[in-house]
């Protein structure tokens, strides 16, 4: 008890140091921009400075003891562990896109922070204690370990839930890191003006000096110290803007009092005749798309021999090159085939119709007529299900569970965590409502001519697809609400220089954003490559594998896996937040399940673990195929105007009743496994 006590207080001392020396840096920084210090200069140290501290971390605690690898010595401290889940939980989506989902849509933004909070008191309910109970390495040991037994001298039982279970982590971890990877690249590619790819792979170093190096040892001292930064990169503008709307520093007050303030400005900017005259336009354009869409195909072929006769007539009269140069890019972009043609007008026309909508009341749930109210009802309370059993079934969070001394530590940790989160969480609502209120009043209305910089800065950071674009769509040269668009990835790391704060700031919000990226990153590649090293090579492939041999197998893969994520983020699949949901709804339709029912249901067999495993995975992926256009499906094929980004809600209840369905067709548990159940579900003494 007395070598805990000073453990716990050599940390301590070593984090208010780091915290002390973080606040001089940001101190410094601050005066050097007052001596005229490059911007560029500020975000290359701010890149810099941060990506050493983490590689430093991870070298200091390099180890190739198999405990501490894949638990940090089942040693840390309640507070701490907190904290590091609490950075491994905070991720690109909530850092990053959470404030600007909430900014585009409104009420509808909270079902993420009501889902991922609420799933964080299911895991410390239902599974993280009894994990810790357990006390092995992954998921799909506990997994394998409930559904296997005695009745199954041969071990299928156990061998086939143990590879369901790894295919389950594998595809949930890959598509949640390929969302923070590409987060990586966006905070890079702005920062520091690197290209995007590029910026991509710089972070892919940051991330495998920690885990490659210390595993989870030195992944969970790194990202104590990355919450640090995230926590103070989010509140310093969020307080700054508070300040300066409200006169209170407090932005959870402010937010109340900016409310009812911005439902004043979209009522005016609702009946304002220059916006109505925009979305008019808009309208027009999308009727424009969807007039060439039925004429089709002589629509595309008349536009492409238009666009060849356009580039003949400008080199006929001996134009610029540089009004060449346009002409031949438009014939470059003009779509190959009609049926390219069919897809890229089909997108334009809903752009320019999602446009061309009133504006949605921020506090306002569900609005619209009765019909549309119902829609959105329904897919709040799915996304929010999905959310909350998805986060209780995420493998990088549940491998936290054994990384504390005891199950009382556990309990004590999942509570920190909540704390830690909520931190940032109840700020975030408060943030976009704060930036809103700016934008409204502070952009909206003014001239073309006197654009604030940041403006210039955002339009530039990704010109093949703009994160954010502003234009003067009625001529009028006139700011119109309408004619700004920005993407929810971009609203955080502009706040700063949307607030008017010093660019130094700007700075830390992207090291906070990092961080964030970082550190889920961090404990996803890791619950990647130990479930390969530890669940399919030690355990099925070679049972004498040695400690050392077991941790450089898991280093190595932890390699290759990153790389092949980083090359899939390159590839820009998507937006972060639509990537994270993909991920919660396939967690909690394969996991969740046989998870929670192995703790409290002891009728649950293997063969009902796996029908539910294979059902839930299974209804969850047909629903996305079959719903989301980007994966080749349609809006039309959806069950119950159920969005596919929370498919969860019919692949969690199809897992939960073949679960059931099949154990109770099929030979109760040996006694084995009872004893087993029975043993993790025991008061602790």
């Amino acid at each position: 008890m007395k070598t805990t006590r000073t453990f716990f207080q050599r940390l301590r001392s070593y984090y208010l140091l780091f915290t002390g020396g973080f606040a001089c840096f940001l101190i410094s920084l601050a005066a050097l921009e007052q001596e005229g210090m490059p911007r560029v200069w500020i975000g290359y140290l701010f890149m810099f400075a941060t990506i050493v501290l983490y590689a430093s971390i991870g070298v200091l605690s390099r180890t190739s003891n198999v405990l501490e690898y894949y638990v940090a010595g089942r040693r840390v401290p309640a507070m701490f562990n907190g904290m590091a889940t609490a950075a491994d939980w905070i991720s690109a989506a909530s850092f990053i896109s959470l404030a600007g989902g909430l900014y585009l849509h409104g009420f509808d933004g909270l079902a993420y922070i009501m889902g991922w909070t609420g799933g964080y008191c299911l895991v410390a309910l239902l599974i993280a204690p009894y994990l810790r109970k357990f006390s092995q390495y992954t998921i799909p040991d506990f997994l394998a370990e409930r559904y296997g037994g005695a009745a199954n001298p041969d071990g299928h039982g156990g061998r086939a839930v143990r590879v369901l279970a790894v295919i389950a982590t594998i595809i949930v971890s890959f598509t949640y890191v390929v969302a923070q990877i590409y987060a990586v690249g966006l905070i890079a590619s702005r920062f520091t003006g690197v290209d995007f790819s590029v910026g991509i792979f710089l972070g892919l170093a940051s991330i495998l000096v920690c885990s490659f190096l210390g595993g989870m040892r030195a992944i969970t001292w790194t990202q104590v110290a990355q919450y640090i930064i995230i926590l103070v990169a989010f509140l310093i503008p969020a307080v700054w803007l508070s300040a300066k709307h409200s006169d209170n520093p407090i932005p959870q007050v402010a937010y109340g009092k900016l409310l009812p303030k911005l439902s004043a400005r979209e009522n005016v900017l609702q009946n304002d005749p220059k916006e109505a005259e925009v979305r008019a336009i808009f309208r027009q354009r999308a009727a424009d798309y969807q007039q060439r869409i039925n004429t089709l195909p002589a629509s595309w072929e008349a536009g492409r021999i238009d666009a060849q006769r356009k580039l003949d007539s400008v080199k006929l009269r001996n134009a610029s090159l540089l009004e060449i140069r346009s002409v031949e890019r438009a014939l470059i972009a003009y779509p190959k085939s009609a049926d390219e043609a069919l897809h890229l007008w089909s997108d334009a026309r809903d752009q320019n119709l999602a446009r061309a909508e009133p504006i949605t009341p921020h506090a306002t749930p569900y609005p619209g007529d009765p019909a549309t109210s119902d829609i959105k009802r329904n897919n709040f309370l799915a996304l929010v299900f999905c959310l909350m059993l998805g986060t209780a079934a995420l493998p990088h969070i549940l491998m936290r569970s054994y990384t504390t001394p005891s199950v009382h530590e556990t309990r004590v940790s999942v509570f920190w965590t909540l704390f830690f989160i909520l931190l940032i969480y109840l700020t975030i609502p408060a943030l976009a409502v704060l930036v809103k209120y700016d934008i409204y009043n502070a952009l909206v209305g003014i001239d073309y001519a006197h654009l604030p910089n940041w403006v210039s800065y955002w339009t530039n950071v990704d010109k093949l697809n703009p994160l954010f674009s502003i234009s003067d769509v009625n001529r009028d040269g006139i700011v119109q609400l309408a004619e700004i668009t920005i993407d929810a990835d971009v609203l955080v790391l502009a706040t700063p220089e949307i607030a008017g704060l010093p660019y130094v700031i700007s700075g830390l919000v992207a090291a906070g954003g990092l961080a964030a990226a970082l550190s889920t990153a961090d404990g996803l590649l890791l619950a990647i490559s130990n479930a390969l090293s530890h669940d399919v090579y030690y355990k099925l492939v070679d049972r004498g594998a040695s400690t050392q041999k077991r941790v450089t197998i898991s280093k190595l893969l932890l390699l290759a896996v990153a790389f092949i994520a980083a090359y899939a983020a390159s590839t820009k699949p998507g937006d972060i937040l639509s990537l994270v949901g993909a991920a919660f709804s396939l967690a909690g339709s394969t996991l969740f399940p046989a998870l929670v029912l192995g703790v409290f249901w002891k009728r649950a067999n293997h063969q009902g673990a796996i029908a539910g495993m294979v059902v839930g995975f299974v209804v969850c992926v047909y629903y996305m195929l079959h719903t989301n256009p980007v994966l080749g499906g349609s809006a039309a094929g959806q069950w119950f105007h159920i969005a596919p980004i929370s498919a969860g809600i019919f692949g969690v209840p199809a897992g939960l009743l073949a679960l059931v369905g099949v154990s109770l067709l099929t030979r109760p548990p040996d006694r084995q496994t009872l004893a087993l159940v029975d043993y993790i579900r025991a008061p602790e003494q």
